[in-house]
């Protein structure tokens, strides 16, 4: 698929099935970033701590969010970083969640502006009981129709 920047239209938008977090997750994710803080390894610890459980770390969360909403592959698109990512509620072993994702925006790109654009997505991340467990805003760069009297104008 190759869906150009002036085909991008705020309001569009796509949900992802749900994904249990489990404990296994939280090891293997440990293990990949050296983060064995006691909140995501140390069941005493934790029950000594005001949420009483192990949590998921947040970038946990964001990692298996952003794959729950990677779709067909735009050849076109490539990912230009998060903004505002907010780990709002924790994630706990057991609890399911699902993202939810909307084009918020899109706007110029000063470096460029004759190949890309830049296309903001609004993430949300929601856990088994509809409470919001993360927010950010994923921005994408992607390349601009080059035949100038094909383009869209932006309103």
């Amino acid at each position: 698929m190759k869906r150009l920047f002036d085909e991008y239209e705020v309001g569009t938008s796509v949900s992802s099935h749900g994904r249990t977090i489990t404990e296994a997750d939280i090891v293997l994710h440990a293990g990949q970033t050296g983060d064995f803080y006691p909140h995501h390894m140390d069941a005493e610890f934790c029950a000594t701590q005001p949420f009483k459980e192990r949590i998921a770390h947040g970038t946990l969360i964001l990692s298996v969010a952003v794959g729950m909403l990677a779709g067909e592959i735009n050849e076109a698109a490539m990912s230009y970083g998060y903004d505002g990512i907010r780990f709002i509620r924790p994630v706990f072993i057991g609890d399911t969640i699902t993202a939810h994702a909307a084009i918020s925006g899109t706007r110029e790109y000063a470096k460029n502006p004759d190949q890309f654009g830049l296309v903001d997505e609004k993430v949300e991340v929601l856990n088994q009981k509809g409470e919001l467990v993360m927010a950010l805003t994923h921005i994408y760069l992607v390349q601009r129709n080059t035949d100038t009297s094909q383009r869209k104008e932006k309103s």
